[in-house]
């Protein structure tokens, strides 16, 4: 940590510059105890917490990490969502880096321990927490898989890097590090509880039988894009796992939950006055099989991922209001093509849509929603739909 970078001139500066970055790096830095690559890390960490996490970028005198440790750090709203899962008198977090999650854990327990083995991100973490007003961390740059031998928490947390030895990214348990898979049965000697951090690429069935001792998965989204899965893990498993997907969207916050393996009913039908499309939480976990019992909606087709009813319901999802059904033949669509402008999407569908965004001439944007898809009869189609807002 070089501590010019906390000069109030240096984070003036940093906080203010709305320039070009690229210039900024051939100019060089207007100041001769603060380098322009030291510059170039901070004002870019300062953009990327006014995104990630606002309530840190509001505070002068943060320090930030390079852009490698930011893109694997929580937001500030999957990091209050982990906080609130769980409580009690102690944590440990066991790969900690910048620290965001170890941050809010610590609204949630008496004593937390963060563990980071690199020296930079460990001082820069103690730092931002003294700033941050935070007393009852302990920090330790030592290796957590190990400090956590013989010792007892409520909960053990672990984000394991997604990169390789070789800086590669990777999704899979066993490549990640720490290998967790690898590492359990002895974390477990530890605590009753281990929550886990995995990318959202990873595949849920895969996870479970890597983990073993699930007993929630939590599917976490941010503006209808999946950031994290969330494994609880206890002894002993479960068979079928609950999980819960949320999906935060502004201010409003779409739940929905149920257990692994569980079928439904699904209940199949045509397109009626009203079209759902359920949130990206769901579609990652499978969801989507339960939707009909649980909303009283019906499907367009096994593989159609949409759903529709004739009174509009709330729904974990983006709600459209049908306004055309459009046969997709070359007769009906001439004449049911009469915008040139809609946000198209496709479902269940054989063309991309950048294939029929070229073929029938329709651009980017617009109030019209359009989706390309297949129904119950097997027949394609083209809907025509207003987006109903909160």
């Amino acid at each position: 940590m070089n501590s010019a970078i906390l000069d109030p001139e240096v984070q003036n500066f940093i906080r203010n510059f709305d320039g070009d970055t690229t210039r900024l790096a051939f100019s060089g830095s207007p100041f001769d105890n603060v380098s322009v690559q030291e510059l170039l890390e901070q004002i870019t960490g300062y953009r990327t917490a006014k995104i990630k996490f606002p309530d840190w970028a509001a505070i002068v005198g943060i320090y930030y990490p390079p852009r490698v440790n930011l893109e694997q750090t929580s937001s500030e709203v999957t990091a209050k969502y982990k906080a609130k899962l769980f409580g009690g008198k102690s944590m440990a977090d066991i790969t900690a880096g910048f620290g965001v999650d170890t941050f809010y854990f610590s609204k949630s327990f008496d004593t937390v321990d963060h563990f980071e083995i690199n020296n930079k991100l460990s001082e820069i973490a103690q730092h931002n927490f003294k700033i941050l007003g935070s007393n009852n961390i302990s920090f330790y740059t030592i290796d957590g898989l190990q400090a956590v031998v013989n010792k007892k928490y409520d909960l053990i947390y672990v984000d394991p890097s997604r990169r390789d030895q070789d800086k590669k990214k990777v999704f899979l348990l066993e490549d990640c590090l720490p290998n967790i898979p690898l590492h359990l049965d002895c974390l477990l000697k530890s605590t009753n509880r281990i929550l886990v951090k995995t990318s959202p690429m990873l595949d849920i069935s895969i996870g479970i039988k890597a983990l073993k001792f699930v007993r929630e998965i939590h599917v976490v989204a941010v503006e209808n894009e999946v950031k994290e899965l969330l494994w609880v893990l206890e002894t002993p498993g479960v068979n079928s796992p609950k999980i819960l997907t949320v999906n935060f969207i502004g201010s409003e916050v779409q739940q929905f939950n149920f257990h692994y393996g569980d079928s439904g009913f699904e209940k199949y039908g045509d397109v009626r006055s009203y079209l759902y499309e359920p949130n990206a939480a769901i579609m990652k976990s499978g969801g989507f099989s339960v939707i009909s019992e649980n909303f009283g909606v019906e499907k367009l087709h096994k593989h159609t991922h949409l759903f529709s009813s004739d009174e509009l319901i709330e729904f974990p999802g983006r709600r459209f209001k049908v306004l055309e059904r459009i046969p997709y033949t070359k007769k009906h669509m001439r004449a049911g093509i009469t915008f040139d402008k809609a946000n198209v999407a496709v479902r269940n569908f054989p063309e991309s849509v950048s294939e029929l965004k070229k073929r029938w001439k329709i651009k980017d944007g617009g109030e019209q929603y359009v989706f390309f898809t297949t129904g119950n009869d097997d027949k394609k189609m083209m809907l025509i739909c207003e987006k109903i807002h909160l």
